[in-house]
């Protein structure tokens, strides 16, 4: 039986962090007659119950929640009081203060409900959230899943309160390396939706995106993509009466596009988007300025075939659609100087990574005197002009040897972590030259170093501007951090000797 005291196990467990793991599930579940209306953001996301995550609050803003016990107050309008606190803290990023309260509240729940209530349930997802913001991912698992128990018992395993902590779950599962876990955890919920909401209903869209990244990195790129189309035939079953409210769903169908590597498609989709607010909005309307830059960034990849097996289109020129970006930025009586220079950076950083570095110089002077009148142009000249800007690079391997993602929080293995660290100059046409090495550790993974080596050098930069015109940049430095397994060391180091 689920007790009080299993609860105080629960709430104190932490593991270990996982490189690069998924964000944590936001869904925030509330205690009775809590006003959780979300405050008015412009990084809102519009789900149901969500938090949106603010900047960092000092924690001496908050009533330390110990001393919430001196209020003169019942267990359940503290329990209540402690939910508002709760949702505050996280709304405002204190993630810390927020742990120490979600605690607090499973405590309370327990005593006045009962540990196996609906409110204890919530009490534990809203833990299970903010432990997976603190990257103790073990701990989450766990009172996720006791949110899940404890909501079976209490109702059905079918019962529509079991999505969130479902979600949550799912989440916490892929940080810690549980993959495949996290697609049954997810499939679950889908279901769910499925036999409460129907199967064209839009709760699913927000679970079937965290299956679409789970199955991306297991590898299973098909499966990926079904999980995509499936997304996508809901927003255009859902949308077909409205077109303009699908663009949102079509742009992040083509940055998805853009991952997995399906180039010839991620065109085909800004071309539809372009086409939707060509008829909607006009054909100089700011809004087309997104997607046409885009889709010139798109023709810089060019792919053997599309998802179809169409073959591939001729060579692609996008200085095309980056020129009537530019056109509709300086013509548009509501754009401005930011949306211009913006632009035009744009189109200049095209031309640095077509190698083409006259022109992309052209473009740049011509940003560099827009921004040189006023403090408030000179500071944004600074940041795009005054530094070097990184426009493309190569992601160097993160495992060396026979290491896998999964050997982080595997027990029986002894995972240590290297490091390679260079040393470079960032030339006047934004490339990479005068590589030195300052650190590599242990050396035996030389493969390590000259990955390192290739990727750094296949970067290409915005290069830095001084008096308007561009500069080399030196003393840059790169570090990359691996992992590996002291027994492939060992293994290296044996054959070394034997040499």
């Amino acid at each position: 039986m689920y007790t009080a005291r299993l609860v105080s196990k629960l709430v104190l467990i932490g593991t270990l962090t996982l490189a690069g793991a998924v964000r944590a599930a936001d869904v925030v579940e509330v205690g009775p007659d809590v006003d959780m209306t979300p405050p008015s953001d412009d990084e809102q996301v519009p789900v149901a119950d969500e938090v949106v995550m603010g900047p960092e609050a000092p924690e001496d803003d908050y009533e330390d929640p110990e001393s919430a016990a001196e209020l003169p107050l019942d267990d359940e309008a503290l329990l209540q009081d402690e939910f508002q606190r709760f949702k505050d803290l996280m709304s405002n990023g204190s993630i810390d203060a927020a742990d120490n309260v979600a605690k607090r509240i499973v405590e309370l729940a327990i005593r006045t409900s009962g540990p196996r209530s609906p409110e204890t349930a919530r009490a534990l997802t809203n833990l299970g959230i903010v432990q997976q913001r603190n990257e103790q991912y073990e701990a989450s698992i766990q009172n996720f899943q006791g949110a899940v128990d404890i909501l079976e018992d209490s109702f059905d395993r079918l019962d529509s309160q079991l999505v969130n902590p479902l979600k949550g779950l799912g989440a916490a599962q892929i940080s810690a390396g549980r993959a495949e876990e996290a697609l049954q955890t997810y499939g679950r919920a889908v279901h769910i939706t499925h036999v409460n909401e129907g199967p064209h209903n839009m709760d699913q869209v927000e679970i079937l995106e965290s299956m679409a990244e789970t199955n991306l990195r297991l590898g299973l790129i098909d499966d990926a993509l079904r999980n995509h189309e499936l997304i996508y035939s809901l927003n255009e079953r859902y949308y077909r009466s409205n077109m303009l409210a699908l663009v949102p769903s079509l742009m992040r169908r083509a940055e998805w596009q853009n991952r997995t590597g399906y180039f010839n498609d991620e065109r085909t989709t800004y071309r539809r988007v372009i086409r939707i607010l060509e008829t909607r909005k006009g054909k100089n309307d700011l809004s087309l300025i997104e997607p046409l830059v885009r889709l010139g960034n798109s023709t810089l990849n060019i792919e053997t075939s599309d998802s179809l097996g169409n073959p591939p289109a001729a060579a692609y020129n996008g200085e095309i659609y980056f020129k009537r970006a530019v056109r509709i930025a300086e013509a548009n009586d509501d754009g401005n100087w930011a949306i211009v220079a913006n632009t035009k950076l744009a189109l200049g950083d095209y031309f640095t990574q077509q190698q083409s570095s006259p022109s992309a110089r052209r473009v740049y002077r011509d940003v560099w005197e827009l921004l040189s009148s006023d403090e408030i142009r000179l500071e944004h000249r600074e940041r795009t002009l005054g530094q070097p800007n990184l426009l493309r690079a190569g992601n160097p391997a993160e495992f060396a040897g026979n290491a896998r993602p999964e050997d982080v929080i595997a027990s029986d293995v002894d995972l240590r972590e290297g490091t390679v660290s260079i040393r470079y100059t960032i030339t006047s046409r934004g490339r990479v030259g005068s590589l030195e090495l300052v650190e590599h550790r242990p050396p035996e993974f030389d493969g390590v170093l000259r990955d390192v080596q290739r990727q750094l050098r296949s970067r290409m930069y915005r290069p830095r501007f001084a008096d308007g015109q561009p500069v080399d940049t030196g003393n840059q430095q790169f570090t990359h951090r691996f992992y590996y397994r002291q027994d492939d060391l060992e293994t290296l180091r044996r054959e070394n000797a034997a040499e």
